[in-house]
């Protein structure tokens, strides 16, 4: 019977081998060269080949076999496995053919003619991140994007450099989300963005007009197919753990006694412990992020819904975030495809809980470092210790004791419909209303040691505020080709826009019986101070209406011509200035469409070479309320008896200006694309000139003449001047290895280039006062001057110490403002000079993705170089003041710092350093398990670590400090929440 078995088995066997058949085969691609490299593989099985220098392939497969050859920048093909077979395979345009998101419609990037970068999904930044900008750092040349370890902060972003003096949303950029604008980013979770192309020239975002200044981010999220043979379910989550990157190296109790013993200091501050106030302020935070999404559809509808939940928990003691987002959107097809409707609900409910980070002391983040290591978390009865004089806080006291939390509501309501008339007719109108909701709330307890608030016996404060905001656009876009060659479009729309905000109140009231309900009953309060206590918002109606258009003409994909226009008008002007145009045009030029391109074309694998030229004009209308422009009056607080009844006193609070209008920025863009050895090299060069003017800004005029002291007018101008440069490269592809690079760099040269004209005038354009200990007056920084970039730090030099050893500090000519080889003790202000600028020369990303069979990793680089830091933290810190009144110092005080050196740490640039760093932002690894069998389709685990480490000279906590805003490189003490280094382990899972 075995050698039965075993003569079957050996003839199954042989058979087998003998069913195989041997294939072979050249592969070259549409000009005749051998393709080497390509893989060729037994379609379902592991079975492949690669081909050699000669195109040549050689395989042993089934009868019937089918063989999918694939190579990186041409189409995948799937043929009939035969004996000796030609093939041939076509160059893969997919990057060209790529659809790029634009303004009211979409276009292939082979005819985009303005500067627009699109980021995939896969290719945005992985981390523990609670604002999807976070995710563009390092990935739009020419956009700066700042964050922090803040788990309920927010991001500064700025793109092709900072065009406006006003701060906030007036300096970021105008967020579409699904095509519908003015969208705010919390409401997308970043697992359900698909993909974000950003806006980046005037000509592109002109389509937005008086909002697109500062570009446009266009978030296109996920959505349901057509089609699905079953309902797609996935799932991702991850657990983050963050840790401080850096701390200060503050003194310890036993610097402090060794230094006062090597002195010989009368110090009367040391209470005999030995605390590390950063330990016990720190901690390991925790955080998880859950996304479950549903998508599905049929041959007319598609659905999608998904829900993210997000608990971040801060580094810092008593801060946290509580997130949870939900998105949802029906499509269908009716009356026989001709009418696409749509309808989708979004919601976002969020908490923040947050410790004091006031400045004068009030804050956490400083008192962990300044409060005295001599001193005990507690005293003996229990109670929080206390430092001596005013302003000097135990951080864990700060912690427990005032404590605060905001709570935000939104709910957006979106409905689209599209008819699709004739061919290359479409007809769209979009709706969205949303409402929005902020609740504060505060409490500080019976044992606040905060000055001021500590006699109050429990004090609460609460406010809530509300408003909404619904949009209505409908637009026409006609689409058609000529003779094969002519391509033309058409774009014709209008919106209305209407925002309601500021609408709520507030009420402050103490003494409580006790703590236990905190601001959950302010009605159990036994006092409330009188109107005072009393907050209100002014209810505020914003109403924009506009018309716009757009017309593209393309011939044969070799030369694009575009142009837009809109005109917008808005309540918030003055009569005379609401109404305003934003115009632009640009062209393009395919050279590698061209007959004489194509000897070139074969040498290089030339597959793209296109330059652009464009011009336009945009606004910025962002952050204007409904009372800008007219004269506002408001309460100060006393009482007038009149016919023996009171009533509040009424001041001016701001003058009217009937002639203020939006700030206005053109741009012009020259770029280059380009596309070498078949796509596996491809990206682009630009260069943009910015100019922004009737900048607007507070400036003073006579109280003799007005009711109030300053009034808002357009008076300023700024430029901004770069050089950008993307490459994306596939340097290894094979069957089972694939390696992607890319490179971006830009340079921003800004400048202020007028702040004056003959009504308006001021010389007080000072800046960044990082309120250093024994400065009280003139601490600032900065100066915003004319022909200087913002950022200009405008500091005395210093010179050392004299033989008593005692800082100096350089004289400078008050004519000349050159240095007259002279030093003191006590300059003046003509002592001031520029020290430096916080504008970076050169700002740079790289990243890196491997994938190897089933393992993926990738590796991130940012940069930052040639920009300036005033160190706050490092002046504050080494303050002699700061000693002599108990609280703690770096221990460079102790260490380096002569100790006959009590002059006060006046703003100097002892204290402005390089800024330049090298970080590895991103580090991640990953596997995937495939076609598992069962109610799994995909599984993915990975690893992943953000800021594992950073290179740079900055004495600082963090080189990463604000670039945005009109104070850009000074680094603050008390607000700039520490960075922190993130390892993260997650899922993705498919069902």
């Amino acid at each position: 019977m075995k050698r039965v078995l075993l003569s079957s088995a050996l003839l199954l066997v042989s058979t087998l081998t003998f069913a195989q058949s041997k294939v072979s085969g050249t592969v070259k691609d549409a000009n005749g060269e051998p393709l080497i490299g390509v893989s060729v593989m037994e379609v379902g099985t592991n079975n492949g080949a690669v081909t050699d220098i000669n195109g040549n392939y050689t395989l042993n497969v089934k009868p019937g076999a089918k063989l999918k050859l694939s190579y990186i920048g041409f189409t995948s093909k799937t043929i009939k496995a035969s004996g000796n077979s030609q093939i041939v395979l076509d160059e893969d345009n997919t990057a060209l053919n790529e659809v790029v998101v634009v303004g009211y419609g979409t276009m292939r990037r082979k005819d985009v003619t303005s500067s627009i970068t699109t980021v995939n999904a896969k290719d945005l930044n992985k981390g523990v991140y609670t604002d999807p900008a976070q995710m563009l750092q390092g990935k739009v040349p020419g956009l700066v994007v700042t964050s922090s370890g803040d788990p309920s902060g927010s991001t500064s972003m700025t793109l092709r450099g900072a065009s406006s003096l006003r701060t906030g949303e007036a300096m970021q950029p105008y967020y579409v989300i699904d095509g519908i604008p003015g969208v705010d980013i919390s409401m997308v979770a970043p697992d359900d963005i698909e993909s974000i192309d950003v806006l980046r020239d005037a000509s592109a975002t002109a389509i937005y007009g008086s909002k697109a200044a500062n570009g446009v981010i266009m978030i296109t999220t996920k959505k349901g197919k057509n089609n699905q043979e079953r309902v797609n379910v996935s799932y991702s989550g991850y657990v983050g753990f963050d840790h401080i990157s850096k701390t200060l190296d503050m003194a310890s109790a036993d610097d402090i006694r060794g230094y006062v013993k090597a002195n010989n200091l009368d110090y009367a501050y040391d209470y005999g412990a030995s605390t590390d106030w950063q330990k016990e302020v720190l901690r390991t935070g925790i955080s998880h992020n859950h996304n479950l999404s549903i998508n599905g559809g049929s041959k007319k509808t598609t659905y999608m819904t998904s829900l993210n939940y997000n608990n971040r928990e801060g580094i810092i003691k008593g801060t946290d975030m509580h997130r949870i987002n939900f998105r949802s959107l029906v499509s269908s097809k009716v009356l026989k495809d001709h009418l696409d409707l749509s309808a989708g609900l979004n919601a976002m409910y969020g908490k923040h809980e947050g410790v004091p980070m006031n400045n004068e002391g009030g804050s956490v983040l400083d008192a962990m470092n300044y409060f005295n290591p001599t001193t005990p978390v507690r005293n003996e009865d229990g109670s929080w210790s206390k430092g001596d004089g005013s302003k000097n806080y135990n951080p864990l006291s700060l912690i427990a004791e005032d404590s605060s939390e905001f709570e935000w509501k939104r709910m957006q309501f979106i409905a689209k419909a599209t008819a699709n008339i004739v061919k290359g007719l479409t007809w769209n109108v979009n709706y969205q209303y949303s409402n929005k909701q902020r609740t504060y709330s505060a409490y500080d307890s019976h044992n606040t040691q905060l000055n001021g608030i500590s006699d109050y016996q429990g004090r609460a404060n609460r406010s809530t505020y509300q408003g909404h905001d619904q949009t209505f656009e409908t637009y026409i876009n006609y689409d058609a080709t000529f003779n094969k060659v002519h391509k033309l479009g058409l774009m014709a729309g209008y919106s209305w826009e209407e925002r309601v905000n500021n609408d709520g109140f507030g009420l402050t009231v103490h003494n409580f019986f006790d703590d236990k309900l905190g601001w959950n009953q302010l009605k159990y309060a036994g006092t409330i101070d009188g109107m005072t206590a009393v907050e209100s918002g002014t209810k505020e109606t914003v109403r924009n209406i506009s018309f716009y258009g757009r017309l593209s003409y393309s011939y044969n994909s070799r030369y694009m011509l575009q142009a837009t226009i809109r005109r917008d008008g808005s309540s918030v002007f003055g009569d005379g200035h609401q109404w305003g145009y934003f115009p632009s045009v640009s062209g393009a030029w395919n050279v590698t469409e061209e007959k004489f391109m194509d000897g070139l074309k074969d040498a290089l694998k030339l597959s793209n070479l296109k330059l652009r030229v464009g011009y336009g004009v945009s606004g910025n209308a962002l952050g204007f309320g409904a009372y800008t422009a007219v004269a506002t009056y408001g309460a100060n607080g006393s009482v007038s008896t009149i016919n023996g009844k009171n009533y509040a006193t009424l001041v001016a609070t701001k003058l009217a200006n009937p002639d203020l209008k939006w700030e206005k920025t053109s741009m012009l863009n020259i770029g280059l694309d380009y596309a070498f050895f078949d796509g596996r090299i491809n990206g682009s060069i630009e260069y943009y000139d910015k100019n922004t003017k009737d900048l607007i800004w507070n400036y003073p005029v006579s109280s003799f003449v007005y009711p109030y002291s300053t009034i808002v007018a357009n008076v300023g101008e700024i430029s901004n001047r770069g050089i950008e440069f993307s490459i994306n490269a596939i340097p290894v592809r094979n069957q089972n290895f694939t390696w992607t690079t890319t490179l971006n760099l830009s340079h921003n040269k800004n400048k202020v280039k007028k702040l004056t004209n003959e009504k308006y005038s001021t010389a007080t354009f000072t800046q960044g006062d990082p309120m250093v200990a024994g400065v009280s007056a003139y601490g600032y920084t900065q100066q915003i001057m004319e022909g200087q970039p913002l950022g200009t730090f405008f500091t005395y030099e210093f010179a050392g110490y004299d033989e008593d050893g005692i800082s100096v500090y350089y004289e400078h000519d008050k004519a000349t403002g050159e240095r007259n080889g002279k030093t003191t003790k006590s300059p003046a202000f003509e002592d001031r000079t520029i020290t430096g600028c916080a504008q970076p020369k050169l700002n740079v990303g790289w990243n890196n993705s491997f994938s190897y069979k089933n393992w993926s990793a990738s590796f991130f680089f940012t940069g930052v170089f040639g920009n300036k830091i005033y160190n706050g933290l490092r002046a504050h810190y080494t303050a002699p003041d700061f000693f002599a009144g108990g609280k703690n110092v770096l221990k460079e005080f102790i260490t380096d710092r002569p100790a006959t050196d009590t002059s006060s740490n006046i703003p100097s640039d002892k204290f402005i350093e390089n800024g330049s760093y090298v970080r590895l932002q991103n580090l991640s690894l990953g596997y995937t398990f495939r076609n598992l069998d069962g109610w799994l389709n995909s599984l993915q685990l990975y690893v992943n670590a953000n800021n594992v480490f950073t290179i740079t000279s900055y004495k600082g906590l963090d080189p990463e400090v604000n670039l945005g805003g009109i104070d850009p490189g000074v680094d603050y003490r008390w607000s700039n929440y520490p960075h922190t280094r993130t390892i993260m382990v997650g899922a993705k899972i498919n069902f």
